[in-house]
């Protein structure tokens, strides 16, 4: 067993036919919409433990059951929240998504055709662990989705990280914890697979991939792209944030948009203290001049509005300190619309 480029562990996969992939990552949640208005969570949510990441290298592997208009395995890659590339079971080849990434070919000819050969082993392989999950969880029908993320981060102090995570449905299903190379397995179901993965070396593999080659794979793909992110870098900067409510007992937005880089901290506090609880941080969406946008939506009762002090703080490379706003100064829309 060898270890792959920046993608995957080469080959890793095909000792895992009995397992399911779904992860989380960052506080994000990414919502996909499957024919017949069937609408999938297929990342879940955990909590930002540490600050954002001046760099970052992610890869999503999703596999769904067949016969739903949708491919029933999908690919992506991202550097610092950008797709660089893709594939999936109905190309059966992996794309660039961006034009830097083709600088990749002049070091690595075999680059593209590599990867494409291990994404399609991987597709295999993630047909199975459907069925075995779907059978692992008394289920015949219905629409069900396996998913795997995994990928490392390189912070501005120096700190490394790395997470792998999977989930079945939306759910949390199992975790690599680096720090003592074992397996964390979320509900009962999942512990079949934590004691089969325990008997073999795999955490130790994995942990080495996402501590070394993982990093070293992010580094090239950041020169890679260095000039376009220089040239974004240097319009740092944060526009606007803003609190709203759709009417007066309703959730409270705090919205920050037209900021770059992506890395943003959004949180609350109640009375000058940090506020964990009834707090929801959305997904991070693109702009479409480059930028970024993300809300945290605060669950409080009108009563609990007029006894306390709530105040939402953004944090960005783009402002010279935080920024503070007061519910106070909070809008209300006029109007009906959907909910987010």
């Amino acid at each position: 067993m060898s270890l792959d480029c920046g993608r995957k562990p080469e080959n890793l996969e095909e000792t895992h036919a009995d397992t399911g992939r779904t992860c989380k990552l960052h506080t994000e949640r990414t919502l996909v919409t499957l024919p017949g208005n069937r609408t999938q969570a297929l990342l879940a949510v955990r909590q930002q433990l540490y600050p954002p990441p001046s760099h970052s290298l992610q890869y999503i592997y999703t596999a769904v059951t067949p016969g739903i208009n949708f491919p029933e395995f999908t690919a992506v890659g991202l550097v610092d929240g950008e797709q660089i590339d893709y594939y999936d079971s109905e190309i059966r080849k992996m794309i660039l998504k961006t034009e830097w990434m083709e600088k990749i070919d002049a070091d690595d000819p075999d680059y593209w055709n590599r990867n494409t050969q291990n994404l399609q082993r991987a597709q295999d392989v993630f047909k199975v662990d459907v069925r075995a999950l779907m059978q692992r969880f008394n289920q015949t029908d219905g629409v069900h989705t396996v998913q795997w993320m995994y990928g490392c981060e390189l912070h501005d102090d120096g700190t490394r990280r790395g997470y792998m995570q999977y989930g079945y449905d939306g759910e949390d299903f199992i975790s690599l914890d680096l720090n003592t190379e074992t397996w964390t397995a979320a509900n009962p179901k999942a512990v079949i697979t934590k004691q089969k993965w325990e008997k073999t070396n795999e955490a130790k593999l994995r942990t080495a991939y996402l501590e070394h080659t993982c990093t070293e794979w992010l580094e090239k793909y950041v020169e890679y792209s260095r000039s376009t992110l220089k040239r974004k870098e240097k319009h740092s900067s944060l526009h606007v944030v803003s609190l709203f409510q759709n009417d007066s007992s309703s959730q409270v937005v705090c919205h920050a948009t037209g900021f770059f880089p992506k890395a943003v901290m959004i949180s609350w506090q109640k009375n000058g203290e940090d506020l964990h609880e009834d707090v929801e941080l959305r997904e991070t969406l693109p702009n479409q001049d480059g930028t970024f946008q993300k809300r945290s939506v605060l669950t409080v009762s009108p009563e609990e509005l007029k006894k306390n002090k709530y105040t939402c703080v953004v944090q960005h490379s783009g402002l010279e300190r935080e920024m503070k706003l007061q519910v106070s100064v909070c809008r209300v829309l006029s109007g009906r619309r959907k909910s987010f």
